[in-house]
């Protein structure tokens, strides 16, 4: 874990949040009291949606096709 000062975390975000992205956990700190942590995202597993998996729950009224 990292411990930084908001000052020192303003100036140098960049190299911080690629030490976030591979993993880092990031403490801020006001007044050497923490405030926040910065932490990465859990990963989702990206599945693609399956075709078809709404029919049948909607249907699309015939106006929907007219003319404005």
């Amino acid at each position: 874990m990292i411990k930084l000062n908001i000052h020192e975390a303003k100036t140098h975000l960049s190299r911080y949040l690629e030490k976030v992205e591979h993993g880092e956990t990031i403490l801020l700190c006001k007044r050497n009291q923490p405030i926040a942590e910065i932490k990465p995202l859990a990963t989702r597993k990206n599945n693609p949606r399956p075709i078809g998996l709404a029919k049948g729950k909607f249907k699309v009224p015939t106006s929907f096709f007219e003319d404005l």
